[in-house]
Protein backbone atom coordinates (compact mmCIF):
# COMPACT_ATOMS: atom_id res chain seq x y z
CA UNK A 1 0.00 0.00 0.00
CA UNK A 2 1.02 3.55 -0.73
CA UNK A 3 -0.48 6.58 0.94
CA UNK A 4 -0.38 9.99 -0.75
CA UNK A 5 -1.15 13.23 1.05
CA UNK A 6 -1.39 16.53 -0.83
CA UNK A 7 -1.03 19.97 0.67
CA UNK A 8 -0.55 23.55 -0.45
CA UNK A 9 -3.83 24.34 -2.13
CA UNK A 10 -5.76 27.50 -1.45
CA UNK A 11 -7.23 30.70 -2.83
CA UNK A 12 -5.04 32.94 -4.94
CA UNK A 13 -5.59 35.84 -7.31
CA UNK A 14 -5.01 35.48 -11.01
CA UNK A 15 -1.33 35.91 -11.79
CA UNK A 16 -0.31 34.55 -8.41
CA UNK A 17 1.54 31.40 -7.42
CA UNK A 18 1.02 28.31 -5.32
CA UNK A 19 3.20 25.32 -4.53
CA UNK A 20 1.57 21.95 -4.07
CA UNK A 21 3.27 19.11 -2.23
CA UNK A 22 2.49 15.41 -2.19
CA UNK A 23 4.13 13.17 0.36
CA UNK A 24 4.19 9.44 -0.19
CA UNK A 25 4.48 6.76 2.48
CA UNK A 26 4.26 3.01 2.57
CA UNK A 27 5.64 0.82 -0.20
CA UNK A 28 7.20 3.64 -2.18
CA UNK A 29 10.39 1.88 -3.23
CA UNK A 30 8.83 0.63 -6.47
CA UNK A 31 7.55 3.98 -7.71
CA UNK A 32 8.00 4.49 -11.42
CA UNK A 33 6.52 7.94 -11.73
CA UNK A 34 4.43 10.54 -9.98
CA UNK A 35 1.87 12.83 -11.54
CA UNK A 36 -0.55 15.63 -10.91
CA UNK A 37 -4.07 15.59 -12.30
CA UNK A 38 -6.88 18.05 -11.75
CA UNK A 39 -10.64 18.01 -11.91
CA UNK A 40 -12.87 21.03 -12.22
CA UNK A 41 -16.61 20.86 -11.41
CA UNK A 42 -18.54 19.08 -14.14
CA UNK A 43 -15.39 18.09 -16.01
CA UNK A 44 -13.34 14.94 -16.31
CA UNK A 45 -10.09 14.50 -14.45
CA UNK A 46 -7.25 15.74 -16.64
CA UNK A 47 -3.52 15.31 -16.75
CA UNK A 48 -1.39 18.23 -15.58
CA UNK A 49 2.17 17.00 -15.19
CA UNK A 50 4.25 13.92 -14.43
CA UNK A 51 7.81 13.06 -13.51
CA UNK A 52 9.89 9.92 -13.81
CA UNK A 53 11.02 8.96 -10.34
CA UNK A 54 14.35 7.57 -11.51
CA UNK A 55 15.37 10.07 -14.18
CA UNK A 56 13.49 13.20 -13.18
CA UNK A 57 12.26 13.65 -16.73
CA UNK A 58 9.08 15.70 -16.71
CA UNK A 59 6.01 16.00 -18.89
CA UNK A 60 3.42 18.77 -19.01
CA UNK A 61 0.01 19.38 -20.48
CA UNK A 62 0.07 22.16 -23.06
CA UNK A 63 -2.25 24.25 -20.90
CA UNK A 64 0.31 24.54 -18.10
CA UNK A 65 3.62 24.33 -19.97
CA UNK A 66 5.84 27.26 -19.12
CA UNK A 67 3.82 28.13 -16.01
CA UNK A 68 4.00 24.97 -13.87
CA UNK A 69 7.07 23.05 -12.77
CA UNK A 70 7.08 19.56 -11.31
CA UNK A 71 9.94 18.34 -9.15
CA UNK A 72 10.70 15.59 -6.68
CA UNK A 73 12.66 14.98 -3.52
CA UNK A 74 13.55 11.31 -3.57
CA UNK A 75 14.88 11.27 -0.01
CA UNK A 76 11.59 12.64 1.29
CA UNK A 77 9.35 10.72 -1.13
CA UNK A 78 7.72 14.00 -2.05
CA UNK A 79 6.66 15.50 -5.34
CA UNK A 80 5.99 19.19 -5.84
CA UNK A 81 4.07 21.29 -8.32
CA UNK A 82 5.09 24.92 -8.52
CA UNK A 83 2.29 26.84 -10.18
CA UNK A 84 2.98 30.35 -11.44
CA UNK A 85 0.95 32.84 -13.45
CA UNK A 86 -2.23 31.15 -12.33
CA UNK A 87 -5.39 31.66 -14.32
CA UNK A 88 -9.04 31.26 -13.38
CA UNK A 89 -9.18 28.16 -15.58
CA UNK A 90 -6.64 26.50 -13.31
CA UNK A 91 -9.30 26.32 -10.61
CA UNK A 92 -9.82 22.66 -9.73
CA UNK A 93 -9.15 19.96 -7.21
CA UNK A 94 -5.59 18.79 -7.74
CA UNK A 95 -4.68 15.16 -7.16
CA UNK A 96 -1.31 13.51 -7.02
CA UNK A 97 -0.97 9.96 -8.24
CA UNK A 98 1.62 7.19 -8.30
CA UNK A 99 2.47 4.84 -11.12
CA UNK A 100 4.27 1.57 -10.50
CA UNK A 101 5.48 1.54 -14.08
CA UNK A 102 5.85 4.83 -15.91
CA UNK A 103 7.32 6.17 -19.10
CA UNK A 104 7.50 9.80 -20.10
CA UNK A 105 4.47 10.88 -22.04
CA UNK A 106 2.04 8.53 -20.35
CA UNK A 107 -0.95 10.63 -19.27
CA UNK A 108 -3.82 8.26 -18.65
CA UNK A 109 -5.67 8.07 -15.35
CA UNK A 110 -5.86 4.28 -15.39
CA UNK A 111 -2.09 3.95 -15.40
CA UNK A 112 -1.77 5.35 -11.90
CA UNK A 113 -2.58 2.99 -9.05
CA UNK A 114 -2.58 5.21 -5.96
CA UNK A 115 -4.18 8.61 -5.53
CA UNK A 116 -4.23 11.32 -2.91
CA UNK A 117 -7.39 12.83 -1.49
CA UNK A 118 -7.00 16.04 -3.49
CA UNK A 119 -6.38 19.67 -2.62
CA UNK A 120 -8.52 22.57 -3.80
CA UNK A 121 -6.95 25.34 -5.86
CA UNK A 122 -9.12 28.36 -6.49
CA UNK A 123 -7.93 31.23 -8.68
CA UNK A 124 -9.97 34.39 -8.51
CA UNK A 125 -10.05 36.73 -11.48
Amino acid sequence: QVQLVESGGGLVQAGGSLRLSCSASGRTFSTGGMAWFRQAPGKEREFVSAISWSTGRSDYADSVKGRFTISRDIAKNTVFLQMNSLKSEDTAVYYCARALSYYSGYRYVNGFDYWGQGTQVTVSS
